[in-house]
């Protein structure tokens, strides 16, 4: 039976830390853990909680090629926001989507601390806006970078929308500016190897852009 039929677990789930509901996924991760588990598992939150989730997703050290794959909801959930969506779509092909238990429960040993450690310090302060569409219209830009197949190129760009995820759920000013910092410079360094490519390829292959 789908998870949306229970509204007591999801109602109990979307008071729960981001880092516990990863945590808890990861203990019990016996078989491939699919986008939809992970959906399911936020409850009833709004779109900034499920930008954290997926970009948190993107940060794990997945095989070669996974971020055209989960850097795709980072792009629905972010036009959505910039649409003015108070919830968020996916399609049936990215919530069928399974990640490997082993590598699944091995990343998130890593990654929990790091949530854990973000989400102490997040609070509400300084908060510049009234709607989420700036967020969103940032996060687009940044999700499009993670599918980008370039070596690590993801991780800047998928920590930044985390930031960014945590200071909208929150309305935290200071977090929105610490993503916007992280986010301009991974969008210098994307563009930086982009550019590195193209020259190496000009100079030794003759190929030219």
């Amino acid at each position: 039976m789908d998870a949306a039929s229970h509204p007591d677990e999801r109602s109990s789930a979307a008071s729960r830390r981001l880092s516990h509901i990863f945590a808890d996924l990861a203990a019990n991760a016996t078989e491939p853990v699919s986008i939809a588990q992970i959906r399911d598992a936020l409850g009833d939150r709004g779109l900034a909680a499920l930008l954290v989730l997926f970009a948190a997703i993107n940060l794990l050290p997945l095989p070669p090629g996974s971020t055209l794959v989960l850097g795709l909801p980072l792009i629905l959930i972010s036009a959505q926001m910039v649409l003015g969506y108070t919830s968020a779509w996916l399609p049936r092909s990215v919530l069928d989507r399974t990640i490997a238990p082993e590598r699944f429960r091995a990343s998130a040993h890593r990654l929990v601390p790091l949530l854990q450690r973000l989400e102490r310090l997040v609070r509400p302060r300084n908060w510049p806006f009234t709607g989420d569409r700036t967020i969103g219209a940032i996060a687009l830009l940044l999700s499009i970078c993670v599918t980008l197949p370039i070596p690590l190129g993801n991780w800047l760009p998928a920590f930044a929308i985390a930031l960014l995820g945590l200071a909208l759920s929150e309305r935290d000013g200071n977090f929105f500016a610490a993503g916007v910092a992280v986010g301009a410079l991974s969008v210098v360094v994307v563009v930086g190897v982009v550019g590195a490519a193209g020259a190496v390829a000009t100079a030794f292959l003759g190929v030219r852009f």
